[in-house]
């Protein structure tokens, strides 16, 4: 559809190498970083649908631990990366797997429930991945899987400052680099913390940025009816043709 994105493979091999020093501490037991052991899928994810600028860029957190942590891409549930996507690609697992959290790859049979959310309302709005990536590209601020001891999800913005504030001096820099190569129309947090993250990194870039509802099931909104209450919230930041 487009040419290879060597711009953002470049940035996301810096971020993963930037990344690896970093350490975390209780209540985090575990850190999954799929631009590693999933490198050959995002790396697909970007060869294939990163080319291009002009786009309305959607912008969420960090990965879940059946999505993104499963196939390296961002909200990555298995079978739209695999089946609509189209997206092969070996994953090797982490150096220190949770026993909770087993990392399989396209095999996994688990679900997640946001990239479920997410990939069906593009799937159902625009029908193929092509159609969908000529106007929009899927981000996320944080490469990185926290989990407690239970497998608990801990997400970035709950770690404690001394850990907090490393990780997001390299993720913010990332973030700035990759919107100035990608260049797009409209920048787009999925959730509120996507969305304070793009303000405080690229508000001085003159993109119009905005928020559309997260898909998590955390969410009560979410469970309403997520793909309607996102549709009429693109609609009105004028994200859709």
């Amino acid at each position: 559809m487009r040419d290879p994105a060597p711009t953002l493979l470049d940035l996301g091999a810096a971020l993963r190498d930037q990344l690896a020093p970093l350490r975390f501490g209780h209540p985090v037991t575990h850190v999954y970083n799929p631009l590693d052991h999933a490198w050959e899928l995002h790396r697909a994810y970007l060869e294939r649908f990163g080319g291009g600028t002009g786009r309305v860029v959607l912008l969420g957190m960090n990965p879940g631990p059946w999505g993104m942590a499963q196939t390296g891409v961002p909200f990555g549930e298995i079978s739209a990366v695999r089946d609509w996507m189209g997206l092969q690609g070996q994953v090797r697992q982490p150096s220190d797997p949770h026993p909770k959290r087993p990392i399989q790859g396209l095999s996994c049979t688990r679900s997640e429930v946001s990239g479920r959310r997410l990939w069906g309302w593009a799937q159902e709005r625009f029908g193929s991945a092509e159609r969908f990536f000529k106007d929009f590209f899927v981000l996320n601020y944080c490469p990185l899987s926290f989990m407690e001891a239970s497998g608990r999800n801990r997400t970035p913005n709950k770690l404690p400052a001394s850990e907090r504030d490393p990780l997001f001096t390299l993720c913010d820099a990332s973030l700035r680099a990759k919107v100035q190569a990608l260049r797009p129309r409209m920048l787009i947090g999925v959730g509120a913390f996507a969305e304070q993250r793009a303000k405080q990194v690229v508000g001085d870039l003159q993109v119009p940025i905005g928020r559309v509802l997260h898909p998590s099931p955390a969410s009560p909104a979410a469970n309403k009816g997520w793909a309607e209450a996102a549709e009429k919230q693109l609609q009105e930041l004028g994200a859709l043709a």
